[in-house]
């Protein structure tokens, strides 16, 4: 199993974006959680400052309620 299949809820990622809008930079955020994997992802944060956006973004493994990966997986937790 891999490390990101022991994501227990959600991964959160902060970065600056070089970009003109800030429409630009929430599609490059989605765009760039899209590319690391993450197929359901939510904007926590963006705000337009000099030559870009700072944003931050969480992508989902399980929401709240969700059937968790790792208990699927036969494994006991720790392993």
């Amino acid at each position: 199993m891999s490390a990101r299949e022991k994501i227990l809820d959600a991964c959160d990622l902060e970065t600056f974006l070089v970009c003109d809008t800030l429409e630009e930079g929430k599609k490059l955020g989605l765009a760039l959680m899209g590319e690391l994997g993450f197929r359901d992802v939510d904007i926590v944060f963006c705000e337009m400052g000099g030559p870009g956006v700072r944003v931050r973004l969480r992508g989902y493994m399980n929401r709240p309620g969700a059937s968790y990966s790792w208990q699927n997986s036969g494994g006991e937790k720790g392993e």
